[in-house]
Order: C-alpha cells, then sequence, then structure tokens
C-alpha cells in the first residue's frame, strides 16, 4: 500500500540535523514507492528557502537538494510566510507588497501560511516532523 506523506522541517540547512535527517527520509520514503506531496518549513526551517545560502565546496548544498528533489518527484517546498518575512526570508510577491528592492526566497519555494498547511495535512496519509 503506497502512503502519502507530508513533512515539516523546523530546523535550519545548517548548525541543525533537522534538514538533512528530513531530506534522507524523504529519499527512503520515495524509494520504497510512496510519495510526498509538500514539505513545509516552519520555524528556523524557513532558513532551508533562502537563496543566499553558499556552503563550502566540501560540504552539502542542501537548499539545492530539497529543489532536486523536489523538481523530481512534484513536491511543494513551502515555507511559512510569517517565519520567513521574521527571518529575512522574503519572496518577490513579498517584496513588492513590502516595497523592497531584493527578495531572496530559492527558486521552487513558496510562501504560505499555516492556513494551508493545516489543509493540506487532512490529505496526507503520514506527516513526519523534524
Amino acid at each position: 500500500m503506497s502512503l502519502v506523506y507530508g513533512l515539516v522541517v523546523n530546523g535550519p540547512a545548517y548548525g541543525s540535523q533537522a534538514s538533512r535527517k528530513a531530506f534522507q527520509f524523504a529519499e527512503a520514503v520515495l524509494a520504497q514507492g510512496h510519495s510526498i506531496k509538500k514539505v513545509f518549513f516552519y520555524q528556523e526551517g524557513v532558513l532551508n528557502a533562502s537563496s543566499l545560502i553558499l556552503p563550502a565546496n566540501d560540504e552539502v548544498d542542501i537548499t539545492k537538494q530539497w529543489q532536486e528533489l523536489a523538481l523530481r518527484h512534484d513536491i511543494e517546498l513551502e515555507t511559512c510566510v510569517a517565519a520567513a518575512l521574521r527571518r529575512g526570508v522574503i519572496g518577490e510577491e513579498e517584496a513588492s507588497q513590502h516595497q523592497l528592492k531584493q527578495h531572496n526566497l530559492a527558486v521552487g519555494f513558496q510562501q504560505a501560511g499555516l492556513g494551508g498547511l493545516a489543509t493540506a495535512l487532512l490529505k496526507f496519509d503520514r506527516v513526519v516532523q523534524f
């Protein structure tokens, strides 16, 4: 039986194992034939969606890995808009709305509210938080 998963990532790209563990879990779930419809980045997890993250050459680029996984498996990558704005991760729409000249939301990520997550939770067989 194939299950539909949703993931919630609360840890930043670096300085915590949460994002890396979530990514490894996602790969394992997909390899077993299940699907993941959404990865929601919340609290410090929104930092995974910054296009300004530049890891050293010998480090894993977790943001790029999330982007590639999402493309390969049609997974939505969403950040909590309030948490993201609070931490300086700004999408193009929010930059325009707040009259900012720059935005730094990485390609493939979208910003959404917690209401969107709550609605999506009803569609998943399993939700795993990291």
